[in-house]
């Protein structure tokens, strides 16, 4: 499984990063989170296809663009990902 939050670099994209990694532990998955910044990060967003950023991306597909500061609902969207496998 990979999870990334892909983003231009800014502090928007950092917080991302950060709750996402709290998330994944609070799930109790032994995963890494990848931050994917600048123009890697941007590539990948244009790839995937978000009109948006940042890109919450679990196992290459999107499961949320934008941003919130809720831990429950970017565990609600990586649990809904999982679930696709």
């Amino acid at each position: 499984m990979k999870i990334q939050v892909l983003g231009s670099g800014c502090a928007t994209c950092k917080n991302l990063f950060e709750i996402t990694k709290k998330a994944v532990d609070e799930m109790k998955l032994e995963i890494e989170v990848e931050y994917v910044a600048g123009d890697k990060g941007m590539k990948k967003i244009i790839e995937l296809g978000a009109m948006s950023s940042p890109v919450l991306a679990v196992n290459g597909e999107i499961a949320m663009t934008g941003f919130t500061p809720d831990v429950k609902a970017i565990k609600a969207k990586i649990k809904k990902a999982l679930e696709r496998k």
